[in-house]
């Protein structure tokens, strides 16, 4: 039987409950993270009590409840109470003004959005990044974290064929820098090396970086079994897309990424409907995946996954016409018959079987 042994800094063990690992585990910073949340602040307080972008909020409080052997934000807050960080009647939430911390330091850093037509935001504020080739290169730094990006790779990912000399480059740069100060900061944002232009990694903040590191939060909490807050940091993956990626930005680069981010995305909404649907969410699933076949109507596997969601739910029916209005558009688009994994879909509808339904079914 487990003693009840109080230590300041470290959690009270109760009985029936199994040790947590003591605030040792964390980083000073993520203490600060467990006592905001334990405060009762909301994800947009705790980023601007601790200078951080909102949507970092969730996956860094991923790191911290896998850290602890948490399973949700609930026992984090109990826990903050239990090792003595937060103290009741203590820790009230704060109100800020936007782009200020609760600090008084202004956040001084530039926001660039990849994940829709590309926008730059310093302390809440649009900034002008110019013309589409000159949006083109910031994009392309952008979309190259922690590296360099040589001036031929610029001339060849933004001008491709059309390349109008490489002296373009460094114009481009200069105005870039020019326009994209950080207040009264004399710094820039664009830094070069002998390897050639990157973006300063502490200066700057990019969509398509903190969309990943939710990403990989997600999959931390799925391998922890935690498929409720792998579906919620799924969820503000998902968030960070406002459209078409890079939409209307010219060259080889945008338009490969374009691709790419798109693919990234529909992925992105399968893996979350899928665990919706190992949750019993089926009526989320079925919203998400309709929509999603709606942009993508010959995508076989978000088709087999919707069937297989309405199937669940008992629309039998409407399950076998996603079957028939996937295969006519497959027929008439590519001139192709469905694919084994949409016909295993139908063929599970017919029979009524269970167990192909969730991620088995889909993948």
């Amino acid at each position: 039987m487990p003693t009840t042994t109080a230590h300041k800094g470290r959690p009270t063990m109760r009985k029936g409950h199994p040790a947590r690992p003591d605030l040792a585990a964390l980083t000073p910073h993520e203490r600060e993270l467990l006592r905001a949340l334990g405060c009762g602040l909301a994800d947009a307080e705790i980023a601007a009590a601790l200078a951080l972008p909102e949507h970092a909020v969730a996956a860094q409080l991923g790191h911290v409840l896998l850290k602890l052997g948490l399973r949700d934000r609930a026992a984090a807050i109990v826990h903050a109470f239990d090792c003595g960080l937060v103290v009741p009647g203590q820790g009230p939430r704060r109100r800020t003004a936007p782009g200020t911390t609760v600090r008084g330091r202004p956040d001084a850093r530039l926001r660039v959005c990849v994940l829709g037509p590309l926008r730059a935001r310093f302390a809440g504020r649009t900034v002008d990044v110019g013309p589409v080739r000159q949006q083109a290169v910031l994009a392309a730094l952008a979309l190259s974290p922690g590296r360099s990006v040589s001036r031929q790779q610029l001339l060849d990912g933004v001008w491709g064929m059309e390349s109008p000399g490489a002296n373009v480059v460094p114009v481009y740069v200069y105005r870039l820098r020019k326009g994209l100060r950080l207040g009264e900061c004399p710094e820039t944002v664009i830094g070069r090396d002998r390897y050639g232009y990157r973006l300063a990694r502490d200066a700057v903040e990019v969509d398509v970086t903190c969309m990943e590191e939710l990403v990989n939060a997600a999959d931390a909490a799925e391998r922890a079994g935690d498929a409720t807050e792998a579906v919620r940091l799924y969820g503000h993956a998902l968030d960070l897309f406002r459209g078409e990626p890079l939409a209307g930005l010219p060259g080889p680069l945008a338009e490969l990424e374009r691709l790419r981010l798109a693919e990234r995305r529909v992925a992105l909404a399968q893996r979350r409907a899928e665990w919706q649907l190992r949750l019993g969410r089926v009526t989320e699933a079925i919203t998400d995946l309709s929509a999603l076949s709606v942009e993508q109507p010959l995508n076989e596997p978000v088709a087999a996954l919707l069937m297989h969601a309405l199937h669940r739910s008992g629309r039998r029916a409407e399950a076998l016409t996603v079957y028939d209005r996937t295969a006519r558009r497959l027929a008439t688009e590519l001139e192709v018959a469905p694919g084994e994994l949409l016909c295993r879909a139908r063929w599970s509808v017919l029979r009524g079987d269970e167990s192909g339904r969730g991620r088995a079914g889909a993948a």
